[in-house]
């Protein structure tokens, strides 16, 4: 490399990253949980910079299980649309989301719910037969959104 591409090179690593000095964006989190806490050893959500890192989210409990899958997924996409709420987000701000599912035969059921949480284009999304999951529940949605 000569000089010249060398300085151009460095130049532009100092525009993308913010220079040397640059530091790490902040966290916040949403629904936060600390080691003294008694619930389970997660938070919610964090935001780093513009986007959002959404812990798996379930529409079943041990007390409450959906008769359906479709209110299942209600459920689920409701907790999901709540957790970005308090960020100040909506379901639009999701760039991708990872369905777990207990039982792949609940495809069209999740999908026909799915498509009405959303008014712009679809995130990126994988949905994976997963075998069992906690409390007995059919989904488990994670997601990562930025803000617009």
């Amino acid at each position: 490399m000569t000089t010249r591409s060398l300085a151009t090179l460095a130049a532009l690593l100092c525009i993308t990253t913010g220079g040397a000095a640059a530091q790490a964006p902040t966290r916040r989190y949403i629904d936060p949980k600390t080691p003294e806490s008694t619930g389970s050893p997660f938070s919610g959500a964090v935001m780093v910079g513009n986007t959002l890192y959404l812990s798996g989210q379930l529409g079943a409990s041990a007390t409450n299980k959906p008769e359906t899958a479709e209110l299942e997924a209600t459920a689920v996409l409701n907790n999901v649309k709540a957790l970005l709420a308090k960020a100040d987000m909506t379901m639009d701000d999701l760039v991708t989301v990872t369905i777990f599912t207990s039982n792949t035969a609940d495809y069209a059921a999740f999908n026909t719910v799915y498509r009405g949480y959303f008014t712009k284009e679809f995130p990126a999304r994988a949905f994976i037969g997963a075998g069992p999951l906690l409390f007995g529940a059919r989904f488990e949605v994670q997601g990562i959104a930025v803000k617009r």
